[in-house]
């Protein structure tokens, strides 16, 4: 199960981006993960609670966004949502293709809790 690993490099880079004393104001992680990317979500997002479980990222979300996987073609320019790994154009069948999106996998962004007013 490598989601294990990947869920700890998400926790690395939130370390890496947030101080040590905010890191309780963490609320939600977003990610965007390729459909062709390997990663099965409800395994990311379980291994991403049991290593933040009693930490101080614990009230913290995993929001996964899923990306379709999808080519372009060389032959007729076309740009198309195919099968999971497919790289044939279903356009005009040609097998000249670049894979635009489906591979990805990243952090986007990291969403904070306001912080407490103080008293006026």
């Amino acid at each position: 199960m490598h989601e294990l690993s990947i869920a700890q490099n998400i926790v690395d880079i939130i370390h890496q981006y947030v101080p040590a004393n905010e890191r309780q104001r963490v609320r939600s992680v977003f990610t965007i993960v390729g459909e062709h990317s390997g990663i099965v979500a409800d395994s990311l997002t379980f291994s991403y609670q049991a290593i933040t479980a009693a930490t101080d990222l614990q009230q913290s979300a995993l929001v996964i966004e899923h990306v379709p996987f999808t080519v372009r073609c060389k032959e007729c320019g076309a740009e198309s949502r195919t099968e999971m790994g497919s790289i044939q154009c279903p356009a005009c069948k040609g097998l000249d293709t670049q894979v635009l999106s489906g591979t990805e996998l990243r952090v986007s962004e990291i969403e904070m809790e306001d912080e407490p007013k103080e008293p006026s």
